[in-house]
């Protein structure tokens, strides 16, 4: 039996593998491609030049692949890539990429990675580029050409300026006002201000105890009660001579950041 409902409409020229499902009432284009093993429930709209890889789940109201929400977009042939494994729950957005963001990241691609969860309303904005293992709660918003790394978590309402880089492990609480990087391994809260190190999302990660202890001795050096000024604590951390990787991996993102503009190193990169 067919597993595309008679209620779905699904242009001939789509690519779908003989198992995905697809329920009442979705709406597919005619240059969408989707992997085994994925589920349209209902209601779901899969536009533009878009490829899905496998065992992907689109609950009712997602709209994935519509055009990039940009006053300079003219139709140009951006795309969408969508790794395995993800699940969008009821009414998330994710747009294609633009002219410009190719020019930052390659091939004006938005990418979204594996076993991601997005929940209700969630909104991935054109060329955003979203690693694998994250959770992005309900009415996160993030706006166009963003990086963010893996295995992060992100609350409720959290809102993430274009350009802005956010590392791996990071943690963003609810209503967070993200304008500059987020460097990785933390818990940043309101307005970009760092809370404390993720401890508990490294330990669930599996960190050693003393990679941990660590990148906890730095972030207090670096963020915490400091006397002098960030540029000439920074300074100290040699990233030549013995450092934990993990330490050397958040000072290089730091150093990063520093050659960027307004806090974001993508700014650095943006078109003229």
């Amino acid at each position: 039996m067919s597993k595309i409902s008679p209620l779905a409409q699904v242009d001939p020229q789509a690519k779908l593998a003989p198992d995905v499902e697809v329920g009442p009432f979705c709406v597919i284009g005619p240059r969408v491609t989707i992997g085994p093993g994925c589920k349209l429930l209902s209601h779901v709209v899969i536009s533009g030049i878009t490829t899905i890889a496998e065992k992907n789940t689109f609950h009712p109201h997602c709209v994935i692949g519509g055009p990039p929400q940009d006053l300079k977009y003219s139709g140009e042939p951006t795309q969408l890539e969508i790794g395995n494994n993800n699940v969008f729950r009821e009414c998330v957005t994710v747009n294609t990429g633009t002219v410009q963001g190719g020019k930052i990241f390659g091939g004006g691609v938005t990418r979204v990675g594996d076993n991601n969860l997005l929940m209700v309303n969630a909104h991935l904005g054109h060329d955003v580029q979203l690693g694998s293992r994250c959770v992005i709660a309900n009415n996160v918003m993030l706006a166009g050409h963003i990086i963010v790394g893996n295995n992060v978590v992100m609350n409720g309402l959290a809102g993430v300026n274009a350009f802005v880089t956010v590392g791996d492990f990071a943690y963003l609480a609810g209503a967070a006002r993200i304008h500059i990087d987020v460097p990785p391994f933390v818990k940043v809260s309101e307005k970009d201000r760092i809370r404390e190190l993720n401890s508990v999302g490294l330990k669930r990660a599996g960190f050693a105890a003393a990679d941990i202890e660590a990148l906890d001795e730095a972030a207090r050096k670096l963020f915490f009660g400091r006397e002098r000024p960030f540029s000439v604590v920074l300074k100290e951390f040699n990233t030549m001579n013995g450092l934990n990787p993990h330490v050397k991996t958040l000072i290089e993102f730091l150093h990063r950041r520093n050659e960027g503009k307004h806090g974001r190193y993508l700014e650095s990169l943006r078109p003229k």
